[in-house]
């Protein structure tokens, strides 16, 4: 397969570290990005082919994937559109850029069917990310294919009939690694306040996230009961979970989920009227 990136960012970058070398080859996947030192880097790390400007190279790919910042990309589109009007085939196009819809890209590209909008996240960088995925009208049954085994060479895949849900994705897990880690970032102080190094409250904290994370997706109990299961009325769970509830964490990050969520609305209507 070949693959051409426009934009060679951090969300671009985790895709490529999982396809080269597991997907396709680091020489058939190409890069476009202003910034030298990125490319520099990619090349040096994966073997792949750079341009600073959108090129023949792009067009020739299979899969083009947009990888650009979503205010960018209007900029991008009108670029690349009267390339995509010269080749003999027809790339699919896969955005991953959060609040772009499918049929405002469709239109800068000049009516352009053969459309993927999907929501990948960091852990693609190891092959555990997960991203949601939804087809525009345009699309055969052999590019979703193909776009599936892309993304499916990064971790898990999982396809919506609904665009509008692809801000729910982008809200729980497009950003949901950066919960994480802010919610370990304040174990880790708690551990350094209770007398720990930072290192071994860092380990304690890494431990005990990819534990439970592993034990839940093995389990086939529902989220509450593995909870309750850790909790004694009375005990020292018991004590941090009481004390959340009071100070209303549940409801906290539920509404800043939801944030993201209206922010990735808010971007599709604000960038989809141009």
């Amino acid at each position: 397969m070949k693959i051409a990136f426009i934009g060679g960012g951090n969300m671009a970058a985790a895709l490529i570290a999982g396809l080269a070398g597991r997907v396709t080859p680091g020489a058939n996947i190409h890069v476009v990005d202003p910034n030298p030192a990125a490319l520099e880097h990619l090349q040096r790390e994966y073997g792949l082919t750079t341009a600073a400007a959108i090129d023949a190279a792009v067009t020739a790919a299979e899969v083009i994937v947009l990888a650009v910042k979503p205010q960018n990309m209007r900029d991008v589109a009108a670029t690349l559109q009267p390339l995509l009007a010269l080749v003999g085939h027809q790339p699919l196009v896969v955005s991953i850029a959060a609040g772009i819809r499918a049929r405002d890209l469709s239109r800068w590209l000049g009516g352009y069917g053969a459309i993927v909008r999907c929501m990948p996240n960091t852990p693609a960088l190891i092959g555990m990310g997960i991203t949601g995925m939804v087809a525009y009208d345009g699309v055969t049954a052999a590019q979703r294919t193909m776009a599936d085994q892309m993304l499916a060479g990064v971790g898990t895949t999982m396809w919506l009939d609904d665009e509008g849900l692809i801000d729910a994705v982008t809200a729980v897990s497009g950003s949901g690694p950066a919960y994480v880690f802010y919610f370990m970032e304040a174990m880790q102080q708690a551990g350094v306040e209770l007398g720990l190094t930072p290192a071994q409250s860092l380990a304690l904290a890494q431990g005990t996230f990819a534990g439970a994370a592993a034990l839940a997706g093995r389990s086939e109990e529902p989220l509450s009961t593995l909870r309750e299961r850790v909790t004694s009325k009375g005990g020292t769970t018991y004590a941090a979970l009481t004390s959340m509830e009071a100070a209303g964490v549940k409801d906290a990050v539920t509404t800043a989920v939801k944030a993201a969520a209206a922010r990735g609305r808010e971007l599709g209507d604000e960038l989809g009227a141009q």
